[in-house]
């Protein structure tokens, strides 16, 4: 969500609107920024008597407005949020008591909707309405290619040294959940000791994600056509199938040899540019070149169909008898050799 670091410097200033209306299909953002207004706008004295916390499955439109209406006791403003707003019935009649109330909220209201997993339709009038009041804040999934950059945001705004790969290794095999990326994050920051930075034991040690064992290294690996390094890593993930789940690491790799056929066309031009194009850190550009030295294009493009190749046999089509062990070693094979192997027409 864009405007999520305004809406919190807001919050603490005691700077509110009328109505938050937060929606869209990533929870993360909705939720911190419901929280900064749950817990930090107002003073814990008058939350028992002016702060209303209510669930959609729970409550309508019509009464959730009826409390908006109210004047706060004791108070200047008063606090109604309603998580979960996604169960709200939205009929004709809801859509129209919401739209009467956008258009002349209650000053002294503060008036939440937490609107997860989705979007409001556009083309309907109530959603127009929110919009045009600057009411409305769509919260967007981040593109799997940002997320090492968001990591690496969030390790700055906690003031974290990370070594140069720790935000695409923590990408790699924590998935685009950001609730627990923070939650990781959070630990970390009180586990480090003033000025460690966070390299790859550190995570190893806390989190679980072997420091030589992972996708990643499993990338330069292949990158570099180390073939002992690219078996022995095969087999240690392939064995560990809970911490290496086969489908994320066919994700991780089909990224990185898609990001070496963009390399080899774009070869020549500003490493900065290219990065750009891959989304990822300038710093990896060395690396990406080596790669694309040992695979040209032709190949790169062979290696995305013997990618699309296992992930049928991963999900149970063509394999026979094999388990995660054989056939990432299997894969490797195939990549490594991949300018031996005969491609099927």
């Amino acid at each position: 969500m864009k405007e999520l670091d305004l809406i919190l410097k807001n919050i603490k200033n005691k700077e509110v609107l009328p109505i938050y209306f937060f929606h869209g299909e990533e929870p993360y953002f909705i939720d911190v920024a419901v929280k900064a207004l749950e817990h930090d706008f107002l003073e814990e004295d008058e939350k028992a008597f002016n702060q209303t916390v209510t669930y959609g499955k729970d409550t309508t439109y019509q009464e959730i407005l009826s409390l908006a209406r109210q004047f706060p006791m004791m108070g200047d403003k008063q606090v109604i949020i309603v998580k979960e707003a996604q169960d709200l019935k939205l009929n004709d009649d809801e859509s129209k008591a919401l739209e009467a109330y956008v258009e002349n909220p209650v000053p002294s209201t503060v008036l939440v909707f937490a609107h997860k997993h989705k979007k409001l339709d556009s083309r309907k009038k109530v959603t127009k309405s929110l919009d045009k009041a600057n009411a409305l804040f769509l919260s967007e999934s981040i593109r799997d290619n940002n997320l090492p950059k968001w990591i690496a945001d969030e390790c700055i705004k906690l003031n974290i040294k990370t070594a140069p790969n720790i935000s695409h290794l923590l990408a790699e095999y924590l998935g685009n959940d950001l609730s627990r990326i923070a939650n990781e994050l959070g630990k970390l920051k009180i586990i480090l000791k003033e000025g460690q930075i966070l390299d790859g034991t550190v995570v190893e040690n806390n989190i679980g994600i072997s420091k030589e064992y992972n996708v990643f290294e499993l990338q330069k690996a292949l990158g570099t056509k180390n073939v002992n390094a690219a078996f022995r890593i095969a087999h240690f993930m392939g064995k560990n199938p809970k911490n290496n789940p086969f489908v994320m690491m066919m994700a991780s790799l089909y990224s990185y040899f898609s990001n070496i056929i963009i390399y080899n066309t774009m070869a020549g031009q500003p490493p900065q540019t290219i990065a750009s194009q891959m989304g990822v850190n300038p710093y990896f550009i060395k690396d990406y070149a080596e790669a694309a030295r040992l695979y040209p294009l032709k190949h790169a493009t062979r290696v995305i169909s013997i990618l699309r190749e296992f992930d049928m046999k991963g999900k149970g089509l063509g394999a026979v008898n094999m388990d995660d062990s054989e056939l990432i070693k299997e894969l490797v094979y195939k990549i490594i050799n991949v300018d031996k192997i005969k491609m099927k027409v």
